[in-house]
């Protein structure tokens, strides 16, 4: 008799674990909402720096160098190509924005009338290969680099 009455609480207990491991695996954690970015993913960096050697590499070099003397504006008023590498910018922003400014070119960031020679990727490359190709920029960036990233990581989560 007491085998039955454990049966409903302990069929209870399973049903309300399992739904509770649903939850968690679909619910965002928001630690990793910012950091999109997987450097330590060897196959995720591979199929980045495939990416990078086909869409990216002409404009900001073969070794994210990017062009020569990047921080003026040429006669058109466009900025040239700038580095990928720890010299550059690139690692002033969270992973997010890295993201979105290769997905949707710089528009939505400086504005319509900001002359920029950067496309947007949407449409060119999926979510998956953005994220390889900015995966692959940051593994190759020093590790002080990459932590200091990291940090800008957590202080874009921390933002409202």
């Amino acid at each position: 008799m007491r085998t039955r009455s454990l049966l409903p609480a302990s069929l209870a207990l399973i049903v309300g674990g399992l739904l509770w491991l649903a939850i968690l695996a679909l619910w965002p954690d928001p630690a990793t909402e910012h950091e999109l970015l997987r450097p330590a993913d060897a196959d995720v960096v591979a199929q980045g720096g495939e990416v990078y050697e086909a869409a990216c590499a002409s404009c900001h070099g073969e070794d994210l160098e990017g062009e020569g003397d990047w921080r003026p504006r040429d006669a058109d008023g466009y900025l040239p190509a700038p580095p990928h590498d720890e010299t550059g910018h690139t690692w002033h922003h969270p992973d997010r924005m890295l993201f979105e400014m290769t997905k949707y070119g710089m528009e939505p960031f400086a504005g319509a009338d900001y002359p920029s020679n950067m496309p947007a990727f949407d449409g060119v490359l999926s979510d998956d290969e953005i994220v390889a190709v900015l995966s692959y920029i940051k593994s190759r960036w020093p590790e002080p680099i990459r932590r200091r990233h990291d940090t800008i990581n957590e202080a874009a989560r921390d933002r409202p």
